[in-house]
């Protein structure tokens, strides 16, 4: 039976990721929101029995208190069946750091939260998504050329750079010329499942949903009979009432349980997309 594949990420930037808030207004202050709805999330997650990847930003692995640090709550996120990736040290803009800045970041990130949780950390979740400059597939982007110049950040040097500095897997968000040229034919976003690919040594997973729980996600999940759904979320904004509200959640999660339970999906760390690469593999348990 073939069966469509949920990769569930937390987006988990604390303060480190409110200050750096690239959107309008500047720096935000919703930083203890992280931690405090995470423990909610935490219960959901127990309750429904399903594994999810807090990509983490490295600082908060750092002794210190909140709203920038929490190494405790970063263990019994791991503790508790899910897994620890990197978010960059601080919530870096990567397409405007150099290579040098650029080793620095995700070799310190790995260290701190290989050191705070005692296991491998592998996989990568860039902040913002970006890169989403990527030629070789058609993706230009125009704001990161202007922005960070000709020294920029594409995703072709990051995953090159994630490969020295010894991570296996990173979520993409590129947007491929044939999808854009559709959506302005159609007028409207196009989301279709994502299929695992190489860039420079590292297997990545295109991001293929906009940001949280709502219609398209429900839509894909059903409609999928292969191929990667990718869904993510930030745990600041569950109680926020956008997209990525835990009233949008729960039914995600309903939804997730009964497809499971009639065989026709299955929930995934990326541990287990490496480990099973060319092969059918069971659906994992939370711990």
């Amino acid at each position: 039976m073939h069966r469509a594949k949920l990769l569930l990420f937390w987006d988990y930037d604390t303060q480190w990721g409110a200050d750096r808030s690239r959107s309008t207004g500047g720096p935000k202050t919703w930083g203890a929101l992280e931690f405090e709805n995470t423990e909610k999330l935490l219960e959901l997650h127990a309750e429904y029995d399903l594994p999810a990847c807090f990509a983490v930003v490295g600082a908060a692995a750092k002794p210190g208190s909140r709203p920038y640090h929490d190494p405790d709550q970063i263990r019994r996120i791991h503790q508790a069946g899910h897994e620890i990736c990197s978010h960059s040290y601080s919530h870096d803009w990567l397409p405007g750091l150099n290579r040098q800045t650029l080793t620095k970041t995700l070799r310190d990130s790995k260290a701190a939260l290989e050191d705070c949780i005692g296991a491998a950390v592998v996989s990568f979740v860039p902040p913002y998504n970006q890169p989403f400059d990527f030629p070789e597939r058609g993706s230009i982007s125009l704001s990161e050329r202007r922005t960070a110049g000709a020294q920029r950040i594409g995703l072709r040097a990051l995953c090159e750079t994630l490969h020295e500095t010894g991570y296996r897997f990173c979520r993409v968000a590129y947007r491929p010329w044939q999808i854009r040229v559709a959506e302005s034919v159609v007028r409207k976003r196009i989301d279709l499942p994502s299929r695992i690919e190489r860039i420079a040594g590292v297997h990545c997973v295109r991001l293929n949903t906009p940001g949280g729980f709502k219609g398209g996600v429900l839509r894909m999940l059903d409609q999928s009979r292969n191929g990667y759904v990718v869904v993510y979320g930030h745990p600041h904004s569950v109680t926020s009432g956008n997209s990525q509200d835990v009233k949008y959640l729960v039914p995600l999660f309903q939804k997730v349980k009964d497809l499971c339970r009639a065989g026709k999906l299955q929930v995934l760390r990326p541990k287990e997309v490496l480990s099973g690469l060319g092969r059918d593999y069971p659906q994992p348990s939370l711990v």
